[in-house]
């Protein structure tokens, strides 16, 4: 008879019950994650988890009781000086239950149990959660403070920005006048020198002009005389016959 037996039997008898317990315990252990179905998780959930606490006194004593249940020297070492150094500062609850769904074939609903602290993915997902404060409700009379100093703080802080921004527009048009004076500046200068250049090319070509002008007119002044001492040498030539 069962009385008050409220532990779920598996279908097994007690011996078989026990041997397949500590058989999944040693797996759990070694392995770290197993798969299995719900129920036999549940079931070896509250067989392995004392186990695990009794591995935090590390003597003889506790060495002997988990070898009575687990029947396996090298799960034994393997929880006594693997796991308990990982678990000795968590309270309980040192394995996790992770559904996967039904089974083809039976439809039996399956699952992994894994010991929490070997499960790296999830550690890492932890410990990048921010940590979140309690704090008191501040009474009216703060907020209104500090929306009052917040708004002068905005305020002051757009006056800035507008006195900045007046003072960027000036130096801007400064600087384009500036330049604008400077471009002016160059092409007057590159004006000047083009009409030097000119001038200087005019005088070049006057030059010759004025010079060869003297010569002409001393062959205009000598030409009539030329001609009279011709004239005159016809004329002697023309009395002689």
């Amino acid at each position: 008879m069962r009385h008050r037996k409220g532990f779920n039997h598996l279908g097994r008898t007690s011996s078989h019950r026990k041997a397949m317990l500590a058989n999944m315990a040693t797996s759990l252990i070694l392995h770290k994650r197993i798969t299995t179905t719900t129920a036999k998780a549940k079931a070896l959930r509250s067989y392995v988890e004392p186990l695990i606490t009794k591995s935090k006194d590390d003597t003889t004593h506790s060495r002997r009781v988990v070898f009575s249940y687990l029947k396996n020297k090298y799960a034994v070492s393997e929880l006594f000086r693997e796991v308990s150094p990982k678990i000795v500062d968590r309270p309980g609850g040192y394995t996790r239950i992770l559904k996967l769904g039904n089974r083809l074939g039976d439809n039996a609903d399956i699952c992994i149990i894994e010991l929490v602290d070997y499960n790296e993915n999830l550690l890492e997902a932890a410990d990048k959660k921010p940590k979140s404060t309690r704090r008191r409700r501040s009474s009216g009379k703060k907020k209104e403070a500090e929306e009052a100093s917040s708004s002068a703080s905005g305020e002051a802080t757009a006056d800035k920005v507008e006195a900045e921004e007046a003072v960027k527009a000036v130096e801007a048009e400064e600087a384009s006048t500036s330049a604008s004076g400077e471009a002016t500046a160059d092409k007057v200068e590159a004006v000047e020198a083009v009409k030097a250049e000119e001038a200087e090319e005019k005088v070049e070509e006057e030059a010759p002009i004025a010079a060869k002008a003297p010569e002409d007119k001393k062959a205009e002044e000598a030409a009539p005389d030329k001609k009279a001492e011709a004239d005159s040498s016809e004329d002697e030539e023309k009395k002689d016959a």
